[in-house]
């Protein structure tokens, strides 16, 4: 009999652009591309099936209770929040996800942010377009301070897999770079660069990039008092985690001008209420949670939760939480 697999929230990974036919060899798949978060709605369509396929939508020791036939669960992200992992391994259910498919997407769009706010290329463009430059009497004209990074540095918090390619571009950018990490690997390779404890990282740093997971240790990281300690001449990137920024804290800060700016790809919730009060702060750039979302990221994504499923089929799971 052939099992039964269900991609709870498929939209996210696969709009339309890749294929799930590899996944059929394997089993009677169906997609959804969207679950309501509710248990009842989850357990409704996942009733019956041996694995199941999730990004964001919830598996809660509630929800795994009343699956008793699941036995594995393939995280198509690298976060697991969503999952009750102990819960899963009190049932027997073997979860995986997928690490460092989207390093090389994410640092690109670290980069993005930061060169908007260093340029402001959209608004200048913005700016051309409704006539501002033709009806300038100078041959050039600029409406935002514009900043040059060769010579600043970069606090990277996080020095992981994304945290380390984000210091190689740094570099490339001639910055200096300081780190912070839960683990001080050799960066020996790196001239001039030095280790620092968050509040040191953040007083001597012209950029601040969260690269951390969020972790109870993480929750919060960035507030009032921490960013009291940074430059007011600084920007704050995070493509990490909404929750690691106390946004208020950080509005209070940017409409004060005592930071010169931010750019952010995740926020605490998401999708965020329409009345997110960062909507509206000083200069504050937001995209919404699309640094890992290029066609390339997603297909190696794609990829490896199918390499990471086949695996599991044989008997030798790999990627497991």
């Amino acid at each position: 009999m052939s099992q039964k697999i269900i991609a709870i929230d498929g939209y996210t990974l696969n709009p339309g652009d890749l294929s799930w036919d590899p996944w059929r060899e394997y089993g009677e798949l169906t997609v959804y591309e969207r679950t309501p978060y509710e248990t009842d709605a989850i357990v409704g369509r996942c009733a019956g099936a041996a694995a199941v396929l999730t990004n964001k939508t919830p598996f809660t020791r509630e929800t795994l209770a009343r699956l008793p036939g699941l036995k594995y669960i393939g995280v198509t992200a690298t976060g697991y929040n969503m999952i009750d992992i102990a819960a899963a391994k009190q049932q027997g259910i073997v979860v995986s996800n997928v690490p460092g498919y989207g390093t090389a997407s994410v640092v690109q769009m670290t980069f993005a942010l930061l060169l908007e706010l260093t340029h402001r290329v959209q608004r200048h463009s913005d700016a051309v377009m409704d006539g501002k430059w033709s009806r300038s009497p100078d041959f050039s004209f600029w409406d935002y301070p514009l900043v040059e990074l060769s010579g600043k540095t970069i606090g990277i918090i996080g020095m992981g897999h994304i945290g380390s390619k984000v210091a190689d571009i740094a570099t490339a950018f001639g910055m200096k770079v300081i780190g912070n990490s839960r683990t001080q690997t050799d960066q020996s390779h790196r001239p001039g660069f030095r280790w620092a404890a968050v509040d040191q990282l953040l007083a001597q740093s012209d950029v601040v990039s969260i690269h951390c997971p969020l972790f109870p240790e993480t929750l919060g990281l960035i507030n009032k008092k921490t960013l009291a300690g940074m430059k007011p001449t600084a920007f704050l990137l995070n493509t990490s985690r909404g929750p690691i920024i106390v946004e208020q804290d950080l509005v209070e800060a940017l409409d004060a001008g005592r930071l010169a700016g931010a750019g952010l790809d995740v926020l605490s919730t998401e999708p965020p209420p329409a009345g997110n009060p960062l909507f509206k702060a000083k200069n504050c750039i937001i995209t919404p949670h699309i640094s890992w979302a290029t066609k390339e990221a997603r297909t190696r994504l794609m990829t490896a939760t199918l390499a990471n499923f086949a695996a599991w089929h044989s008997g030798h799971p790999t990627n497991v939480l």
